[in-house]
């Protein structure tokens, strides 16, 4: 066999590239997850319809009492139309509650939705995919950027409902006061959409800059925390903090453009609506001169006006909104759009529980983008009972083949194959039911002792657990811990100290029952075909 030295774990020449995506085509791609969800949107929309009506006749039974009451001091006018307005309120006020309640649940149940299919798909990506992504810019796609997502595919949709109908009622009633004064006035409203696509651009670009640096920024913080050992032994505090610090400089200078453009675009919204309410004023005041306009009913196209200017300005604010989240969102698909390297075969093949039987036959494989063949002609059998050792230099595909046998990749030509099954037609998930990988990293979950006993074997009996744990040598440890078999274990707490490496190690192979292949690069020993007790 002809097994080449190149570095297979290194870097891969392929990249993954951030798509830039219109708002319109992000939200398309992520609406279809807001299934089961819409019926509650549309009451929440509802509801926003039956609050926007109550706000909009408490104004017009203000008018009334204004014209009918106040100006002519009579107070049996005013409990009439008093005693309406608080029946509205309050009616106003249950739909409103109502409204956003059930807002925020659909909104967080869209969240949990987006996160757990996100992480289903991230668990299923190829390990070289890992290799070319920070851990910490990872975990802030999963968290910051599922949250933007959720701005422009849910909070956008209802606060674009609310603000669209709120605009459209209190646009009717101030027509139907007077509709020369509010024709003039709705004639400086395109300037708040004006406003909004001059900043739309920059305050995108800003925003994944923001995103990228934060997603850097929890790297760092993860790789030297991750690392403390290492960090203080080797003095590299100082090193760590500059590289923090670095990373932190690009977030800091990303977080102030943004703070100036959302500033310089609330000021100038605000001397919009400024000049909308003097030039109100001022021709409402002409019209009262005339006779033709009452007190009451300036108050209450004004009171419009107020009510119609923040929903107006509101759809700027969110156009801008989903614009900033739009960059969250194209951070997402760029994971999203990487595909798995291995599918199940259309067809599974019944064979059964497997004998063991392993055979690579003239295997050849090149990682995706690398420029060298990781493998290259390799053939080799392995027989049930047999004890085989695969040693070699750093690089010289020992983890590759590891690989091969769990079909984390397919081989590009030759075949790996299970009592003469090849794997590509055996389903994943079964194939590693039968395959155990002993890594030299112990994998230890923040969870009870026996939850992370039967780790390997979901759904193991009580009975299997204890097993296990006896078979590894921990069984008489773990019923000295406060709670037995329920003790919590913290990945890196102290309490492990008394457990073996080999036995926390091992839990898994026990409990499983597998047949076990090892690649590592510690002593022999370690690398065995098949584990005592399989």
């Amino acid at each position: 066999m002809d097994v080449d030295s190149a570095e297979e774990d290194l870097e891969y020449g392929e990249e993954y590239e951030t798509p830039t995506l219109p708002a319109r085509v992000a939200f398309r791609r992520f609406w279809p997850l807001t299934r089961g969800l819409r019926r509650w949107l549309t009451l929440v929309w509802v509801c926003t319809i039956v609050g926007a009506l109550a706000e909009t006749e408490a104004i017009l039974l203000f008018s009334d009492l204004t014209d009918r009451a106040l100006a002519k001091g009579s107070l049996s006018a005013f409990w009439n139309p008093a005693a309406t307005w608080l029946g509205v309120a309050i009616l106003g006020a249950f739909v409103s509650y109502a409204g956003n309640s059930l807002a925020a649940w659909a909104t967080e149940r869209f969240v949990m939705r987006l996160r757990e299919h996100v992480f289903d798909h991230v668990q299923q990506l190829p390990p070289h995919f890992f290799q070319r992504h920070r851990q910490g810019d990872l975990l802030s796609r999963l968290t910051g950027d599922v949250e933007a997502i959720e701005t422009l595919v849910v909070s956008g949709v209802v606060g674009t409902a609310s603000a669209v109908f709120s605009a459209l009622f209190y646009a009717a009633a101030a027509f139907w006061l007077r509709w020369d004064l509010a024709a003039a006035t709705f004639v400086l409203a395109p300037l708040f959409w004006l406003a909004a696509r001059r900043f739309s651009g920059s305050i995108k670009d800003v925003s994944r800059e923001g995103r990228v640096a934060d997603g850097a920024i929890t790297s760092v913080v993860e790789e030297s925390l991750g690392n403390i050992v290492l960090t203080q032994a080797y003095g590299r505090r100082d090193a760590e903090r500059r590289r923090l610090n670095e990373e932190a400089g690009a977030w800091f200078r990303a977080s102030v453009r943004s703070t100036r453009l959302n500033e310089a675009y609330e000021q100038l919204v605000s001397v919009i609506e400024t000049v909308c309410v003097l030039a109100v004023i001022g021709i409402g005041a002409w019209e009262i001169s005339t006779g033709r306009m009452t007190l009451g009913q300036l108050l209450a196209f004004s009171a419009f006006l107020g009510y119609l200017y923040p929903p107006v300005r509101g759809l700027a604010q969110l156009g801008l909104t989903i614009t900033a989240a739009t960059a969250g969102a194209e951070r997402l698909i760029e994971i999203l759009d990487v595909r798995p390297s291995v599918t199940d075969p259309a067809r599974d093949s019944e064979t059964g529980r497997p004998d063991g039987t392993v055979e690579l036959r003239d295997v050849s494989f090149t990682y995706p983008g690398a420029d060298r063949t990781a493998l290259e002609g390799l053939s080799f059998t392995v027989n049930p009972g047999e004890l085989v050792i695969v040693t070699g230099p750093s690089g010289a595909g020992k983890s590759t083949v590891s690989k091969m046998l769990l079909r984390f990749y397919d081989p590009d030509a030759g075949e790996v194959l299970l009592d003469g099954v090849p794997l590509r037609n055996l389903p994943v998930a079964r194939l590693r039911e039968y395959v155990t990988l002993l890594p030299q990293e112990t994998l230890v979950l923040h969870d009870t002792v026996r939850a992370n006993i039967a780790c390997g074997r979901p759904g193991a009996s009580e009975q299997a657990i204890v097993d296990a744990a006896v078979a590894a040598d921990a069984h008489e440890f773990i019923l000295r811990l406060p709670d037995g078999y329920d003790t919590k274990v913290d990945p890196n707490s102290a309490r492990l100290s008394g457990v073996s490496s080999n036995g926390w190690r091992s839990r898994g192979r026990f409990c499983g029952t597998r047949r076990s292949w090892s690649s590592t690069n510690r002593p022999p020993d370690w690398t065995r075909w098949p584990p005592a007790g399989s």
